[in-house]
Formats: structure tokens, C-alpha cells, sequence
């Protein structure tokens, strides 16, 4: 891009992940929300995947942190140094400000959203926009939402899963759960330290989760090795764990999901449930990618599930296409 144009980016502010999205480039940054601090003189060491390295292997003066619990802001400074570093990577060679569109839930309060603005806009941005994630990840799965006719959206990230209802171009019935990613990671971390007797980090966890994690009976059991510290001994401890294991942790936020679709279904207008039974329910992000999910939420509503193409990128995608529609989707419904 010549350096005197302002670029036009959009931000999935992710719990887990923060994917950035430029105008004509696509999606150019993929990072974990991380950002690594100095106590002793509260500098910043690295922002992303270096900062997530350090996960439990840092000495005592020097913490990782996550500063976006449950889609939203949880330490305002610390989430704006990280947009300014993640602005600053991707508009090297513009000396304008850019225009940035970032998600957020759903279901956030006002004084929340001004708190992602004002990040936003303090970390460099010249103007920040807001969308909601169920409207930016049907648009990143290629819904043409601007029609009258329903279409359903459940987005489970790393920390909310977004279930909502769209027709022309907004929202019509929502709801945002705390049980996303986050939630079956620790939902397994709980499981091993009850059967096993051992503590794994998140970091294993969430290995666990991606290799043999379940919530539908697999055709195959699978197994997996899985290490952490024993707590009676306080030594390192390895265990066989198998995915059938691993359906019955993950069996209640699965069925917490399952029943917030279900809470959704019964608010929509019968109009529009018609055409959800039709043309079924769109899954996007990270999380609708546990094995078995779609088949779960499938079974117990009578509807068929369909899981996005490039799940993970929906959302940020959707950001993109959003920067055309600024007038329309934005400032209407934020």
C-alpha cells in the first residue's frame, strides 16, 4: 500500500487469538492474546506468540498474561499495548492513522464497548468501529445477511460462544455464553486432576482438546500420552488418556452449549425458524471445531449443523467485509 494512504483494518480482539484482517491483503496477523510483563518495572517484554512461549516457564518476576477475559477487556492498559503493537506491525510504511472495525460479543454493555474504542483509538487507530461476531462471522462463512431471511450463527471462540439469529443485517435474537474454548480446556484440567490425581497446564490441555477431545462417540477410540505433576508426589507423571475419557469431560459445557441453542430456538420468530430448519445452523470459530459438537447440537435439535469453511478466520474475515459496510452494519446496530 503507498505509504501516504490510511489503511483499513479490521481486529477479531479474541480471547485466545487476535487475528488481524487489512483491506486488500487479507488476513495478515495471527497471534495469541498474550503479552509478557517485567513486575519489577512493569515493562513490556513481547505481545503474541513470544509472550505465550513464556507460559509457565517464567521466574518470579516476570508474569503472561491474557488481558481480554470472555471477549472483553480485563486489563485496559495491557490491551492497549497490545493493539498498538499489532497496529504497528501491519502499518509500517503508511504515516496516516487507520481506520480500524473491531468485534466484539454480543451481549456487551455500553461502558465496555467504550473501553474497546477507546483502546483502540489510543493505540493509534484514526476512527474505531465496532461489529458484533455473530454478524462479522456470517459474513467471513459468505452470508449475504442483508436478505430477510434467518440464518443462525453460533461463533464458539476461546472465551464466548455468540449465538444469534440475523436477518437484514442485524440481529434479531442473541445470547453469549461463558463456555467457549477456554472453558473445555479447563473442564479436561479438572478432569485429570480427579481421575489421575495430576495437574496439567493449559498448555497440555488444550493439546488434549485439539488430538482425542470429544463430545459425540468417535468410530475409533483414540489414545494420547498426556504429562503433568503428580500431586502426591509433586514428580512428573505421564498418563495414557483415552477420547472416550475425554467425551465425559467435556460433557457438561458441551450440553451448556447445546442448551443455549436450544434457549435461542425457542425465541425466535416463527417466521424465521423456518428458514433456519431449512437451510440448518452455521458454525464458526475455533471451538465449533471439537470433534463431535456439531453432530451433539444436531442430534438434540433436529437441525442440521453445518461447520464454516476456514472456521477459525470467520470472524476476522468477516471484519474485512465489514469495512464496506460501515454505514449499514456498524453505526445501525452499535
Amino acid at each position: 500500500m503507498p505509504f501516504w494512504k490510511s489503511q483499513e483494518i479490521g481486529i477479531d480482539l479474541g480471547t485466545a487469538t487476535i487475528q488481524v484482517y487489512v483491506k486488500g491483503k487479507g488476513i495478515v496477523l495471527n497471534e495469541p492474546s498474550v503479552v509478557s510483563i517485567d513486575n519489577n518495572n512493569k515493562k513490556v517484554l513481547f505481545v503474541g506468540e513470544n509472550a505465550q512461549k513464556m507460559i509457565g516457564r517464567t521466574p518470579a518476576n516476570i508474569v503472561a498474561i491474557r488481558p481480554l477475559k470472555a471477549g472483553v477487556i480485563s486489563d485496559y492498559i495491557t490491551t492497549e499495548i497490545m493493539i498498538k503493537y499489532l497496529l504497528g506491525k501491519v502499518c509500517k510504511r503508511s504515516f496516516f492513522k487507520p481506520k480500524v472495525v473491531v468485534c466484539v460479543p454480543s451481549i456487551v454493555t455500553e461502558v465496555e464497548k467504550k473501553s474497546v474504542i477507546d483502546a483502540t483509538t489510543n493505540a493509534g487507530a484514526k476512527r474505531a468501529y465496532l461489529i458484533e461476531e455473530p454478524l462479522a462471522a456470517a459474513l467471513g462463512a459468505g452470508v449475504d445477511i442483508s436478505k430477510p431471511t434467518g440464518t443462525m450463527v453460533v461463533d464458539i471462540g476461546g472465551g464466548t460462544c455468540d449465538i444469534a439469529v440475523i436477518s437484514l443485517n442485524g440481529i434479531v435474537v442473541h445470547d453469549s455464553l461463558k463456555v467457549a474454548g477456554d472453558e473445555f480446556d479447563q473442564a479436561i484440567i479438572r478432569y485429570i486432576k480427579k481421575q489421575y490425581n495430576m495437574t496439567i497446564g493449559e498448555t497440555m490441555a488444550e493439546n488434549v482438546k485439539k488430538t482425542i477431545g470429544c463430545c459425540y462417540e468417535r468410530d475409533e477410540i483414540v489414545y494420547m500420552d498426556v504429562k503433568g505433576r503428580n500431586l502426591k508426589t509433586g514428580l512428573p507423571s505421564c498418563v495414557s488418556v483415552s477420547s472416550y475419557e475425554m467425551m465425559e469431560a467435556l460433557k457438561e459445557p458441551a450440553n451448556d452449549i447445546v442448551t443455549g441453542v436450544k434457549g435461542v430456538l425457542e425465541r425466535i420468530p416463527p417466521e424465521l425458524l423456518g428458514d433456519i430448519m431449512k437451510n440448518g445452523i452455521l458454525f464458526t470459530g475455533g471451538g465449533s471445531l471439537l470433534y463431535g459438537l456439531d453432530k451433539l447440537v444436531s442430534m438434540h435439535t433436529g437441525i442440521p449443523v453445518r461447520i464454516a469453511d476456514d472456521a477459525v478466520s470467520c470472524v476476522a474475515k468477516g471484519t474485512g467485509i465489514a469495512l464496506e459496510k460501515i454505514d449499514s452494519l456498524i453505526n445501525s446496530h452499535l
